[in-house]
């Protein structure tokens, strides 16, 4: 009964229960990273790759496409992972950068956007032709795709994309955005990602917000609002010229 009860509250607090229980995930991380790892490893990443993890056994035991939020108990997981609150997180941090640092970037961080949104088109667009497509328009949305998971559908609305096509995209943003988020704390020594100027460059040539914020989170708390203001920037150029200007020019060479 009492068992029962319990879960009754949580089903319906859902919200609530989401909050708690990630609480729980990344303090159980942070514990893990300074008893295991000595600090080596942060909190954060072990979080996101715990996180995975659960959603991977969460779709494989019950069968369905929302990860761990297909348990009853956990649904809210789902509400707190979606694209409200991550639009809301992205706004947010934004207002945690100064203004100052921002215009310090200049031409640089400009520079970096644009070469991020294209860099990545193009290593989807040639990933995409070894694996056998050859049509322009699959060709740019799997490319644009390789920007980012927003990006890419983005693209294969406005051109008419097939649905499977506009999936692979999807996958692709998605691997990248991880990739970025665990990868991001062991390679920001080596590459010098230890100031707001080295944070907006970054943000504009990775370009993926969720994979930006979440591997900054890891490295440095303070780097975030500078890194997702310029992934942030990368998603709205992206999503311009995907569709437009580097589809034509895929279709001229294709």
């Amino acid at each position: 009964m009492i068992l029962d009860a319990l879960m009754n509250v949580l089903v319906q607090n859902a919200l609530i229960t989401a909050f708690v229980f990630v609480g729980v995930l990344v303090w159980l991380s942070y514990a893990i990273s300074n008893k295991l790892t000595k600090g080596h490893i942060h909190g954060s990443a072990i979080a996101i790759t715990l996180g995975l993890i659960l959603a991977y056994i969460g779709g494989s035991v019950t069968g369905g496409d929302q990860g761990i939020a297909d348990f009853s108990v956990l649904a809210g997981v789902g509400i707190m992972g979606g694209a409200m609150f991550r639009d809301f997180a992205i706004v947010a941090t934004a207002f945690g950068a100064r203004l100052s640092a921002l215009k310090s970037a200049g031409v640089i961080g400009a520079a970096s956007v644009v070469i991020g949104v294209v860099l990545s088109f193009v290593v989807g667009a040639v990933v995409a032709i070894s694996f056998g497509y050859d049509d322009p328009v699959s060709i740019s949305t799997i490319g644009a795709g390789a920007a980012t998971y927003i990006v890419g559908p983005v693209t294969g609305t406005a051109l008419g994309a097939d649905t499977d096509v506009i999936a692979l995209s999807v996958a692709a943003g998605l691997t990248k955005s991880v990739l970025v988020m665990v990868g991001t704390p062991f390679i920001a020594h080596r590459v010098g990602l230890n100031s707001p100027h080295s944070a907006l460059i970054y943000g504009g040539l990775m370009g993926t917000t969720s994979g930006v914020a979440g591997g900054l989170a890891a490295t440095d708390p303070k780097l975030v609002p500078y890194g997702a203001m310029t992934a942030t920037f990368y998603t709205g150029v992206g999503c311009l010229l995907a569709p437009s200007a580097l589809f034509l020019i895929v279709r001229a060479l294709v």
